[in-house]
């Protein structure tokens, strides 16, 4: 009978293989031959009696027993990591950390608080995900999901780590002299709108509580908040920006403030991780990273 530490190993090579998308790309990562990945996966087939991969010329698909078994895999190597990590507390951090970020956030600072974190932990390997798209956890056999929004999963613990500040911005020229101090003001300027943020509506409230509505025509609607950002750039529009991402250009006056006492609805940047009992030291360690960087990024409240 194969030792438990052998099925891992078959279990690990499928894993790798379906995240891949070829034997070849995963024996290369894996240190093997492609035949000893292919040898592995069939091993791993005849002893659970299921064809898990479907192989055809071009590509390689999951039969419905590899999809039934993908999940189970993934949470059985990570628990397998877990009680290492658990008995072997005062070394050094090991293994794969993957964390799936949103699209601009993820190329930008938090990229860079990732790679600080790395830099810490030369021994891990830090697999860094971008996508907006809501994820299915343990599918994905991700440790860590960042997402700006809400989190809609209750298998997942999910805490906030900041509030995003977000406020009406737009290059000098399209502001006018003196700056307004009230939405109406703004009459028909048009604006750049992200979706699903904002479309044709923005809800803005002011310092004091009051809150305004603005309607105005929209000359640019995107899903990709760094699409919007080049054209607000570009002066084609006025647009709702988190102050991450806008706040190098207010510093050096290449976009102005619009409306500096009014500001639109925050959003949630969320955290979602497995249960404490699934969790990795890795995992654990990036978090309270995470939480020290947390100044690090500009108008996150």
């Amino acid at each position: 009978m194969a030792k438990s530490s052998d099925r891992l190993t078959l279990l690990a090579s499928f894993v790798r293989i379906v995240e891949r998308g070829s034997i070849s790309a995963a024996a290369r990562d894996l240190g093997l031959s492609q035949a000893s990945a292919s040898r592995q996966l069939a091993a791993l087939e005849a002893r659970l009696g299921a064809q898990l991969i479907q192989r055809t010329t071009h590509n390689l698909s999951l039969t419905p027993a590899g999809e039934a078994c993908l999940a189970d895999a993934r949470s059985l190597l990570q628990g397998w990591d877990a009680l290492a990590e658990r008995l072997n507390e005062e070394g050094h951090l090991k293994g794969r950390l993957k964390v799936i970020a949103p699209v601009a956030l993820g190329q930008g600072v938090l990229a860079d608080i990732a790679l600080g974190f790395a830099a810490r932990h030369r021994e891990l390997q830090l697999d860094w995900r971008l996508s907006d798209d809501p994820v299915r956890f343990a599918e994905e056999g991700c440790d860590l999901w960042i997402r700006v929004g809400p989190i809609d999963d209750d298998t997942l613990i999910v805490r906030p780590l900041g509030q995003i500040e977000r406020l009406v911005v737009g290059v000098p020229e399209c502001v006018k002299d003196p700056v307004p101090r009230d939405p109406r003001a703004l009459g028909q300027d048009r604006f750049i709108a992200v979706a699903p943020f904002e479309g044709g509506q923005i809800d803005l409230t002011h310092t004091d509580g009051r809150a305004q509505t603005l309607r105005p025509p929209v000359a640019l609607t995107t899903s990709n908040i760094l699409t919007a950002h080049r054209a607000v750039l570009a002066g084609a529009g006025l647009a709702v920006m988190p102050r991450w991402l806008v706040a190098e250009a207010l510093a050096q006056g290449q976009l102005v403030d619009v409306l500096p006492q009014w500001r639109a609805a925050q959003l949630p940047l969320q955290l979602a991780y497995l249960p404490a009992h699934r969790q990795t030291r890795r995992l654990r360690a990036f978090l309270d990273y995470l939480a020290e960087a947390k100044p690090q990024i500009p108008g996150l409240i």
